[in-house]
């Protein structure tokens, strides 16, 4: 797809942000860790800590994200590159790479294969998703925007984070 023939992003991005992070990372196994934890670090920053469902939701989406720029979108010597933003009501992730070629494909739960299963992950924890060519070069970006559930007894602007159901469980 050239760049006269892109589609628009279809959603606007957050009107009014009070949060936003952009890095690039190196295209390795190694580069996509790296983006998981700083993700992890400022989605804790910005009030969505640790220990709760709506931040593994959100790095487990980065690391599918990061991990699949690594395996589909990787060119020898170029970053990818990891943007997020955060408004009152949602956090939008978007992994930017430098390959033109392999449209972003969800596996179909039929498959045998062991492998495939990461945008499957992002369409089941993800409120929206999608892909675009890149505007200023050669590659494609796929973002994915998640929608902060309403806080009990706070405004719905605060982002909601019960304990992990997992915390709860016994070793």
């Amino acid at each position: 797809m050239n760049s006269e023939t892109a589609a628009p992003d279809p959603l606007p991005r957050p009107t009014n942000p009070t949060g936003h992070f952009a890095m690039r990372f190196s295209s390795t196994p190694r580069g996509a860790r790296l983006a998981r934890r700083l993700a992890g670090q400022r989605l804790d920053a910005w009030g969505i800590p640790y220990d709760c469902e709506t931040h593994h939701a959100l790095t487990l989406i980065v690391a599918e994200l990061a991990a699949n720029a690594v395996r589909h979108g990787r060119v020898p010597g170029r970053d990818f590159h990891l943007a997020l933003a955060r408004d009152a009501t949602t956090v939008r992730i978007a992994v930017t790479d430098t390959r033109t070629e392999g449209v972003p494909v969800v596996a179909t739960p039929t498959d045998l294969r062991d492998t495939g299963r990461g945008l499957l992950l992002v369409e089941h924890l993800a409120d929206r998703w999608d892909w675009h060519a890149r505007r200023d070069g050669p590659g494609k970006t796929v973002w994915a925007e998640y929608v902060l559930p309403p806080a009990a007894g706070r405004p719905a602007a605060a982002p909601s984070c019960p304990p992990s159901t997992a915390a709860a469980l016994p070793m």
